[in-house]
């Protein structure tokens, strides 16, 4: 049976890993889509090899007759997914286009398959069976009766152990996953550290067949996947917490001393505007002290990442000044632009 090929220069998530192969990810298409296509071969994986978040490979995308699919896994709610999907599907779509030699300039219509964006949730924030995200709620203009030209809607479905039950009915693999990660969080609920959370949860579903093809083989990977995710979700909620606290907290303090020394109304505004820049310097410093790429960081704080990447090089070249004097430095760069 024909399987994924995988990238070892990065991690795979374990829910790709459960889905590497093309009938289990066929199933997994015909419960979500109420389609009943049979053979694994009508899939035609179109996977991007450097669309990598936060190291790990967590997006699953193919085509089945004339539907691009994008299957993505997460375990935090982030509700800019459709602006990630747009991106996504952009570059997709220029690689499909360029595979087959279109002609994006000719006067002929160029035939595209159709796209389909669901993001796999099972975060331990309670959230409901399924929501659809859309871009157009990001739109700074919300006038109803105004309407922008593009649009990608994002449909989040919860995947944890007792939601969707008809859609888990219909896909044994993706209720064995669930089943699989509910046991670890359940175990440690009962006090087992995480390592033997865990190895217990690997033992129990082997010994009941529930993931077990992929346990049994992939036992040592399986039990590091884990331990690495759950570390990384951790690392990213301790990183997201405490640089914003203090970056909150320096740039309220540094704002205000810049307010009070101009001592007029023009250097109070500067100052405060410079204490909320200088605020975000520090996230974005601390964010990336904690080894998040400039990708990630841009997507948490909903920042463009070139400018997440200046920030960065100013952090890197202008050692010796502070956070308010580097957005001071933002400041006056975008007042020239």
């Amino acid at each position: 049976m024909q399987q994924i090929k995988l990238n070892r220069n990065y991690k795979d998530r374990l829910f790709r890993l459960a889905f590497q192969e093309k009938k289990d990810l066929l199933d997994l298409y015909n419960a979500v889509s109420g389609r009943q296509y049979t053979n694994p071969d009508d899939l035609i994986i179109t996977t991007l090899a450097d669309a990598i978040y936060l190291g790990m490979k967590n997006d699953i995308s193919f085509l089945v007759s004339d539907v691009l699919n994008l299957y993505e896994h997460q375990s935090s709610f982030n509700p800019n997914m459709p602006v990630r999907g747009l991106n996504y599907f952009a570059d997709t779509y220029r690689e499909y286009i360029d595979r087959n030699g279109f002609d994006i300039y000719g006067e002929k219509l160029i035939r595209l398959p159709m796209p389909q964006y669901i993001v796999f949730y099972n975060g331990t924030k309670e959230e409901p069976d399924r929501i659809e995200l859309r871009l157009s709620d990001a739109f700074l203009c919300q006038n109803p009766e105004e309407k922008g030209c593009l649009e990608c809607r994002a449909t989040m479905i919860n995947i944890n152990y007792g939601h969707n039950k008809e859609l888990m009915d219909r896909c044994r693999r993706l209720k064995d996953y669930a089943v699989f990660v509910s046991r670890i969080r359940n175990n440690e609920k009962r006090g087992m550290a995480l390592d033997e959370a865990v190895k217990q949860a690997v033992h129990s579903c082997i010994e009941e067949g529930i993931l077990a093809d992929i346990l049994k083989k992939n036992r040592v990977e399986v039990c590091n996947l884990i331990l690495y995710e759950y570390d990384e979700q951790r690392q990213l909620a301790i990183a997201r917490e405490g640089a914003m606290k203090a970056g909150r907290e320096e740039g309220r303090i540094e704002g205000r001393m810049e307010g009070r020394i101009e001592g007029r109304i023009e250097g109070r505004t500067a100052g405060r505007e410079e204490g909320r820049a200088a605020e975000q310097v520090t996230i974005i410093r601390n964010m990336a002290g904690k080894g998040l790429d400039p990708s990630a960081i841009a997507d948490m704080l909903g920042l463009e990442e070139g400018y997440v990447k200046k920030v960065l090089y100013l952090l890197a070249e202008e050692t010796g000044r502070t956070d308010l004097e580097i957005a001071g430095i933002l400041l006056e760069q975008r007042q020239e632009g």
